[in-house]
């Protein structure tokens, strides 16, 4: 029996394919309309033109056109230009308000204070910012009308005891230094309302002497190696905003009920499996930022609509690769990568605050978010 030869007509073959192809073209070209008119790729479009945008240090009400987002570049770049331009008369108006009461100092230039600066005891603010100064001398002491000790990102490496003198201080900031340890005497500031220690990477724990901080409505130790909520922040009664992100939690602390005046409680990126029940008797809490990635187990009346909270489920994918470039440069530094993520984080929460006008059926926020 011969072999049976299967013999094909070419243009039938052709005509197949040809009517193959173009259904896949016909798909592709469906594909890329229904992605342009998606919602997901305008959030995106949005949220990545929010996030250049706070970079650019340009405040977020400018880039918003009757309520929606225009992410025109052409904008941008007029904003930007806008806004260098006020920076740039800063210094003239600065100067006509400021007082000589206020010290200002900034840039790399700057190794340590000036010596001439002792001797003005009667200043009430200090800022000092992008400096590569690493000591506090401790004859801050002697700044007893200090209100404002503003110090981030510097090369600070510790605070003096002596800081616990300033007793009308009322707001300390020292983001983004190179602290790993904050003096117990800090606790002796009765009249403290604001402390910042975010950014500082190694700071493990808060001393138990600040447990007599009883006026401070504020607290932000976020980028750093906490394990647990520090008892001394359990004891701030009236604390109303708290944010320990990006840090070593595990778990939260079953007094966290403590906190009666907690407003804002941001928890992102850290390895929280669960949230406890404690939680609910938070009565005061709106806003709450967590990492659902390893949550396995929540008290759903968190979400109810019965609580005034917005509960906000975030992935932990979003800003530990995140790049910033400007030309071809890229964020390099373990702090400039933490910064650039506390600053997306506050453009998400200034929207969300900004949404407070709109019906109350659109302000309970229940999802996961990957930014």
């Amino acid at each position: 029996m011969g072999h049976k030869v299967v013999v094909f007509d070419i243009s039938v073959v052709r005509a197949l394919w040809e009517t193959r192809v173009k259904k896949h073209k016909a798909w592709q070209k469906k594909e890329a309309e229904r992605l342009e008119k998606s919602a997901l790729e305008k959030i995106k479009e949005e949220w990545n033109f929010v996030a250049e945008c706070r970079r650019k240090g340009i405040p977020q009400a400018v880039y918003c056109k009757n309520g929606f987002i225009d992410t025109s570049v052409r904008l941008l770049d007029k904003i930007e230009r806008n806004a260098l331009t006020r920076q740039s008369s800063l210094p003239k108006d600065r100067g006509k308000r400021s007082s000589a009461f206020v010290f200002e100092l900034s840039g790399e230039h700057w190794t340590e204070l000036p010596d001439s600066l002792k001797e003005q005891t009667h200043l009430k603010e200090w800022h000092i910012s992008n400096t590569l100064i690493q000591i506090i001398p401790t004859y801050i002491e002697l700044f007893q009308a200090m209100k404002i000790l503003d110090l981030p990102k510097n090369q600070i490496s510790h605070l003096p005891a002596e800081i616990g003198c300033l007793k009308n201080l009322k707001e300390l900031n020292v983001s983004f230094n190179h602290l790993k340890s904050i003096p117990p005497e800090l606790g002796d500031c009765e009249n403290l309302d604001r402390l910042d220690c975010s950014g500082n990477l190694e700071l493990m724990e808060l001393p138990f002497e600040l447990s007599n901080l009883k006026q401070v409505t504020f607290v932000d130790i976020s980028a750093n190696k906490f394990s647990s909520v520090p008892i001394c922040v359990l004891r701030m009664s009236n604390l109303q905003w708290l944010d320990i992100s990006n840090n070593n939690l595990i778990d939260l602390p079953q007094d966290i009920d403590r906190l009666e005046e907690l407003q804002s409680f941001l928890l992102y990126k850290n390895k929280l499996t669960y949230l406890p029940y404690s939680m609910l008797n938070l009565k005061k809490l709106t806003l709450l930022v967590v990492s659902g990635d390893h949550l396995v187990e929540l008290p759903t009346a968190l979400c109810d609509s019965s609580t005034p909270l917005k509960f906000v489920s975030l992935m932990d994918n979003p800003i530990d690769n995140a790049r910033c470039e400007d030309g071809d440069e890229i964020m390099e530094s373990e702090r400039d990568r933490q910064h650039f993520d506390k600053e997306v984080m506050k453009a998400y929460i200034e929207d969300l605050k900004e949404r407070e006008s709109v019906p109350s059926y659109t302000t309970k926020v229940s999802f996961s978010l990957q930014l």
